[in-house]
């Protein structure tokens, strides 16, 4: 199962030596992909809407604001290989049973650069 999502906000990269170190802006994509071990009663591992209201509720704190700004960025470098931890750290928390789990997150800067992540072996 995966679902595809997307947010504006704007970062800058603390010790990078290059432009972006400097404020700028990006329209993420966020791809959130889940496995399944076993199917429920009615033959679904888990509804979309459930992993689309999660993420949901995490891009409302990000969207259209400086990450930078927000927690645990303020203090963590906001990468998109530390977004794509976040998302999969926080969805993980809040999707995982016994049924199913996060399986990795894709985090999209543009249409051609992206991070996967995982904690899976």
């Amino acid at each position: 199962m995966k679902i595809l999502t997307d947010f504006s906000a704007a970062h800058f990269l603390r010790e990078y030596k290059g432009p972006c170190s400097r404020l700028h802006g990006h329209n993420w994509k966020v791809e959130v992909n889940i496995s399944c071990r076993e199917l429920n009663e009615i033959g679904m591992g888990i509804d979309f809407s459930d992993i689309k209201a999660a993420t949901r509720t995490l891009i409302e704190k990000l969207d259209h604001r400086n990450l930078n700004d927000i927690p645990p960025f303020d203090k963590l470098n906001p990468t998109a290989e530390n977004l794509a931890a976040y998302f999969y750290k926080q969805l993980s928390n809040e999707l995982n049973d016994a049924r199913v789990a996060v399986k990795n997150i894709s985090i999209w800067e543009t249409d051609r650069a992206c991070v996967s992540y995982t904690e899976e072996d």
